[in-house]
């Protein structure tokens, strides 16, 4: 562990010169509700980014439910705990999965981050502000509907991308979270993917759905960023603890996965004025006073 730790601050010094070249893009991936494939889509959709070129972080934000590490099926010694009890430093904390993606496990953890002292708060800012340059994307994985740490990741994130399914009571649940989160006046880039459709004309239906009736009450405007089918790979995967799209790279969930990290990519990022790790650190601990 001590290697890896080593590695990670030879790749950081490595980097330092490109800093202020590279855009991180801070994304909240959420649902909701549970049971939608969020937290497979977020460790595949990563990978799928990996793949087209870009250095992907994912933080598990999942508090009661984190199993990022469980989907990988990798040991995770050290987490989110062990940085704001100062005890790690960030770097110490970030791990490798496969494909080379790195992640931070969640846990208890981020239900303290509501309650840092001054020293504290000072402490995790300096070590969050290091990712800054280093990836061109980190993602929250959140828990399902909407928790006060939910909707403080979603309103302090450059875009939110809200992951449903063609379930009526998921795309309720889709719809009462963003109508939620756009009455407490938080200014969010919501984002769709429909999950487990049964082909596209199903996956479209279910998007034009909530996206009409976001147009009309909520006015806001919901892009589609993608459609995944109903693959039996998926579940198959899960049980082998391994992603989809490295257990099955020929299956449809993995074309589809691919698909949309290809336009995700091709997208540009939110204004700079968003301000990538540093606008997300301000945003966020600017809600929690």
């Amino acid at each position: 562990m001590n290697d890896q730790a080593q590695a990670l601050r030879n790749l950081v010094r490595h980097h330092e010169q490109k800093t202020e070249e590279r855009s991180t893009r801070v994304i909240t991936v959420t649902s909701g509700k549970g049971g939608v494939g969020k937290s497979n889509f977020s460790l595949n959709f990563a990978l799928a980014l990996q793949r087209v070129g870009l250095k992907v972080l994912i933080f598990d934000a999942d508090i009661g439910m984190a199993n990022i590490d469980v989907l990988m099926g990798v040991s995770s010694p050290y987490s989110l705990y062990h940085l704001l009890k100062q005890e790690k430093t960030i770097l110490d904390i970030i791990q490798e999965g496969p494909g080379g993606v790195h992640f931070i496990a969640g846990g208890s953890g981020f239900t303290d981050l509501l309650d840092l002292s001054a020293a504290q708060l000072d402490f995790f800012s300096d070590q969050i502000n290091r990712l800054h340059g280093q990836y061109d994307v980190i993602l929250f994985d959140t828990g399902a509907g909407l928790s006060k740490e939910t909707v403080r990741f979603i309103a302090s994130a450059q875009e939110t991308i809200v992951v449903t399914t063609p379930e009526p009571t998921s795309i309720t649940d889709a719809y009462a979270l963003i109508k939620m989160v756009t009455a407490m006046e938080h200014d969010v880039k919501f984002k769709l993917v429909v999950n487990r459709a049964a082909d596209n004309k199903e996956g479209h239906a279910t998007a034009d759905k909530i996206g009409l009736v976001s147009q009309r009450f909520l006015n806001i405007e919901l892009p589609v960023l993608g459609i995944l089918p109903d693959d039996p790979n998926v579940m198959k995967a899960v049980k082998k603890q391994v992603p989809f799209s490295i257990a099955y790279p020929g299956s449809d969930a993995t074309k589809s996965i691919m698909e949309i990290a290809r336009r995700f990519a091709d997208v540009p990022a939110a204004p700079a004025s968003s301000g990538g790790v540093k606008g997300f650190l301000h945003k966020m601990f600017r809600l929690s006073h």
